[in-house]
């Protein structure tokens, strides 16, 4: 059921939709593109940041300049003995931080590589309060002038796309930037999607639709149309892995079928138990992840990450392979 807020703020689109369309979009596209508050809200989200906090005091920060302010990137660096000369960039979901991601950064690190977390506009240490997949993009081009070339880009939720789109040059401003390999983690692989769900939310007519998807155009170059994985990376044929749980309650399963579905060079990964956000930081795919971002392949097409009878650590620590089942 509606909450009161959200019905009135239909009706308040509604209204203004009815007067002009033009300004309805303009303003869903502003709420579309308003980050939260940077401080956490939620006791568990301040207890994952707390726990992270040493581990990130140990990172070099970077602020970087980027049309829409400042982005910081945290630089996490393997012992000199066992570096291999690599660097992977770790891209975090909307309402998110690099702080969620440092499991992943320590176990990339683990097998030689540098990897660099970033953190996009309004986000984390980054300034500012708007967030779109152009300001993403211009964000990791910075990192990659920084810190890069990067040999794999690693992007959960919100950050699949974002680094898809920065690998495909879809925002027409900024140059590709094409790493060997990516990593897609609980990412959608429509962005027309996500336009049809919010409006819906708010209520749009669909000449308010029409000019809130326009707004895609105006920051990008490009239709919404095109923020479609299947044309997105049409010319892009490099390694990739998407990784999704079929329980993810935010973004659909069917997503990362979609970008399997764009060529064998596509491996999935079925991460079922761990949802839209513990999959992050979940032993299994993290070593999935650090396998492909190794040697640009795993052991199936499809390899379903078991729970041996529950979820979290216990469940974890029984998988020693992320490739073969090894439960009693």
């Amino acid at each position: 059921m509606a909450s009161l807020f959200e019905k009135v703020t239909r009706a308040g689109f509604r209204v203004l939709g009815a007067q002009s369309p033009e300004k309805a979009g303009e303003l869903a596209f502003w709420l579309f593109c308003r980050t939260p508050p940077v401080n956490p809200r939620r006791k568990k989200e301040r207890a994952a940041i707390a726990k992270a906090r040493g581990r990130m005091a140990e990172a070099e920060m970077t602020r970087l300049t980027t049309s829409s302010g400042s982005v910081a990137t945290h630089m996490f660096r393997p012992a000199a003995d066992r570096a291999d000369g690599k660097r992977v960039l770790i891209v975090h979901g909307y309402g998110s931080r690099s702080d969620h991601m440092v499991a992943m950064a320590d176990a990339l690190v683990a097998t030689g590589k540098t990897a660099v977390c970033l953190d996009l506009p309004g986000h984390g240490a980054s300034s500012g309060r708007r967030l779109h997949l152009g300001t993403a993009v211009e964000a990791i081009d910075a990192a990659w002038r920084q810190h890069g070339p990067f040999a794999a880009f690693v992007g959960h939720s919100f950050g699949g796309p974002s680094v898809r789109a920065a690998a495909a040059g879809a925002i027409l401003h900024v140059p590709a930037r094409v790493p060997d390999r990516i990593v897609t983690i609980a990412a959608p692989s429509d962005m027309g999607d996500v336009f049809i769900w919010l409006g819906k939310r708010l209520g749009l007519g669909a000449a308010a639709q029409r000019a809130f998807e326009r707004q895609v155009f105006r920051v990008s170059g490009r239709p919404l149309s095109e923020f479609r994985v299947d044309r997105m990376l049409h010319d892009v044929r490099l390694p990739m892995l998407a990784i999704h749980a079929e329980d993810d309650k935010e973004v659909a399963f069917s997503n990362a079928e979609a970008i399997a579905a764009i060529g064998p060079h596509v491996q999935l990964v079925k991460a079922n138990g761990f949802g839209h956000r513990r999959i992050v930081s979940a032993k299994p795919v993290i070593a999935a992840v650090a396998e492909f971002v190794n040697s640009g392949r795993l052991g199936a097409e499809i390899v379903d990450l078991p729970l041996c009878g529950g979820e979290g650590a216990n469940a974890a620590s029984a998988v020693q392979s992320p490739t073969k089942r090894r439960c009693a």
